[in-house]
């Protein structure tokens, strides 16, 4: 079911100021910030030949990015995605598993144009992950 690991994602309190450490600091190839209302963030993606980084900054005052970043003001490691070939057919194999899948259930339109969903961290080790429908 899971597949390749499509990015990790790291909370950050200034996206401009991030996208800059890895351009500048690690030669990256960092793409331009896209705002994502629906998921109350504002993203970047680091290029890597094996997969990406996801710089994530709070887009308004309710974010859950915005309250994670208040436990961790300096930011820290947000979240794993990994990829499925069906989204559906991956979220009720979990659910059948004893899985929480966050959020009313139904998949949300991510940073991809793709279905996502995000697993409870509990549930992974103390991992949040989200699943991408590849």
């Amino acid at each position: 079911m899971i597949g390749r690991l499509n990015h990790v994602a790291i909370a950050v309190p200034d996206l401009e100021w991030a996208a800059e450490t890895y351009r500048r600091a690690l030669g990256a190839t960092v793409s331009a910030p896209v705002a994502e209302p629906d998921h109350g963030v504002t993203v970047v993606f680091v290029e890597l030949p094996n997969t990406k980084i996801e710089l994530l900054e709070p887009l308004g005052e309710t974010s859950p990015i915005a309250a994670f970043l208040e436990k961790n003001p300096t930011g820290g490691m947000h979240h794993l995605c990994y990829e499925v070939d069906d989204i559906a057919a991956a979220r009720d194999h979990l659910i059948a598993k004893g899985a929480r899948i966050l959020g009313d259930g139904k998949p949300k339109i991510g940073a991809h144009g793709k279905p996502v969903l995000f697993l409870h961290p509990k549930d992974f080790l103390g991992t949040l992950v989200e699943l991408e429908q590849a």
